[in-house]
């Protein structure tokens, strides 16, 4: 299963059915759904773990209302439970009983085969999605709007998957401007450990080897040289650190299959320098230059 089928901002295929959105957890995702519902008029129910979360994120608009109470779920039509891949995969009780059994309830996780596996069994009407989308920003303070805006939004129906609460998502992706998908979960993890996944490990190893050179005086001279090139491909390797364990843990057989490609390709790379075969090598990075196109399109 393999779907793309863009979807218009604020044109659902059927009448919107959602009136009262709750949103578990105030960080870059959940607070960017949060806010961009909210200005289209919703009622939107912020639940964060702590006070001082709430408060923040009642002081910046994000959601009308904002509790620590997972009760405050109990009258909403939808629930986004946009939280670490840990707290998704270990819901804690409290706020299982809090979501009401008619409600549609999505996640936003980056890792959908463990999901589904967890999530399939505990409430009827879960959909398990996961938004393309992100900035360099986290916690409270990153929700910002028009975030989905053309970006891909992925969902991994399974055959116990309700049709009808699939639809609700697919029009939630609608509203926030984004381009709907569906794939099966476990392709979804290998794709996602190849565009996303494996960047951040790659990102990770270029830092440690700039940041383990032996020569002081190279290694303060590379600090004093690196420009935007560097910049970008060592941006991701810099992110949260809990997430990109979370993604490597939870999705480790795709990360690993990922990452043997990787070491496969650049051993072909390094043999080309090591024999000086440099048409061989210009080569292969015509083809890369020919291939990166292809992933840029969204």
């Amino acid at each position: 299963m393999n779907e793309i089928d863009p979807i218009e901002q604020g044109q659902p295929a059927q009448p919107w059915s959602v009136e009262r959105v709750g949103v578990v957890g105030m960080g870059l995702i959940g607070g960017s759904i949060a806010l961009d519902l909210s200005q289209q008029g919703l009622v939107v129910q912020g639940l964060t773990h702590r006070e001082v979360t709430a408060q923040r994120a009642r002081s910046r608009g994000l959601a009308q209302n904002v509790s620590t109470d997972p009760s405050c779920l109990q009258d909403c039509d939808l629930v986004v439970l946009a939280q670490p891949l840990k707290s998704l995969l270990a819901p804690e009780q409290n706020l299982l009983q809090a979501l009401p059994l008619q409600a549609v309830v999505t996640d936003v996780g980056s890792v959908k085969v463990e999901v589904l596996k967890v999530w399939r069994n505990l409430h009827p009407r879960f959909v398990a999605s996961h938004p393309m989308a992100g900035t360099a920003g986290a916690g409270v303070n990153a929700g910002v709007t028009g975030l989905f805006r053309g970006r891909p939004w992925v969902t991994t129906p399974d055959s116990e998957t309700d049709p009808s609460a699939l639809e609700v998502i697919r029009q939630l992706a609608g509203r926030l401007g984004s381009h709907w998908l569906t794939a099966d979960a476990a392709r979804h993890d290998q794709a996602v450990a190849l565009i996303s996944h494996l960047p951040v490990i790659v990102s990770a190893a270029l830092l440690r080897a700039v940041g383990e050179e032996r020569d002081p005086a190279v290694l303060d001279l590379a600090r004093a040289l690196a420009s935007s090139g560097f910049a970008d491909t060592s941006r991701v390797g810099a992110g949260n650190p809990a997430l990109g364990s979370a993604m490597a843990s939870h999705n480790t057989q795709a990360v690993l299959r990922a990452l043997a490609s990787y070491r496969w390709s650049l051993e072909q790379l390094e043999e080309a320098i090591l024999e000086g075969h440099w048409a061989q090598l210009e080569e292969e990075l015509e083809r890369t230059n020919r291939i990166r196109p292809e992933f840029l399109s969204n």
